[in-house]
């Protein structure tokens, strides 16, 4: 019998360690697992930020804006002209459109135009290719070309379509880019849409300061990167 109780309890004293190594192994191998699950929510997402600035309307905007001409849907930039940068802004107005734009003052940037000129010169460049440079962070980058209020709405409409045709061409040539036709919303306004006035003098800008009349500030194209959550 005292033989039968020590067989016994030497097979105990074997299970029952197994049997504890076994559940703090499993323990383990649960508590990894959700580490890691841990771990890969909380990792970094590639996508954009909410900034102070995106409020509910910029991004109502920015959205119709990527889809409307030509980027979240098809990959294409192809630009909107007036009338669909009409259709783009919805009842948002010239002037509560370019109010959205105010808290970008930092980082955006005002390329002027020589009248009835459509040719970036080095002034332009300079400053084009340094607003591109300082993404930081931002997912989407706005190109909003104007022509002044001479000269014939058709006119005017073709000569800023030609102004922010000539950025795109610029920023193709000088970066290289893969994700460039999916980050770029372009816009062509004409004279109709959403004129600038003198508030924007104190932006940075490719003229000197006696080329801050609203004329002068219309003859451009409107640069920023945006980071706004779709």
């Amino acid at each position: 019998m005292n033989a039968g109780i020590h067989i016994g309890l030497a097979g105990a004293c074997l299970v029952v360690p197994s049997l504890l190594v076994g559940g703090w192994v499993h323990s383990a191998g649960t508590r990894l697992a959700e580490a890691t699950a841990a771990e890969v929510e909380a990792a970094p997402i590639a996508a954009a930020a909410d900034e102070g600035y995106c409020s509910a309307d910029l991004k109502k905007i920015l959205r119709r804006v990527l889809q409307s001409c030509g980027l979240l849907a098809s990959g294409e930039v192809r630009g909107c002209q007036p009338l669909e940068a009409k259709s783009a802004l919805g009842s948002v107005g010239g002037a509560d459109f370019n109010a959205l734009f105010l808290p970008l003052a930092d980082r955006a940037g005002i390329i002027q135009f020589d009248k009835d000129s459509d040719l970036l010169d080095a002034n332009d460049t300079a400053m084009l290719d340094r607003v591109f440079s300082d993404q930081r962070g931002g997912s989407y980058f706005f190109v909003v070309a104007r022509s002044s209020p001479e000269g014939s709405d058709v006119y005017n409409r073709e000569l800023s379509q030609r102004r922010g045709e000539a950025v795109l061409s610029h920023l193709k040539a000088t970066f290289n880019d893969p994700d460039l036709d999916k980050e770029l919303g372009l816009l062509w306004l004409g004279e109709e849409v959403a004129q600038l006035d003198s508030e924007f003098c104190t932006w940075q800008r490719s003229g000197d300061a006696d080329t801050c009349q609203p004329q002068d500030l219309n003859r451009s194209a409107f640069v920023a990167w945006i980071d706004c959550r779709l």
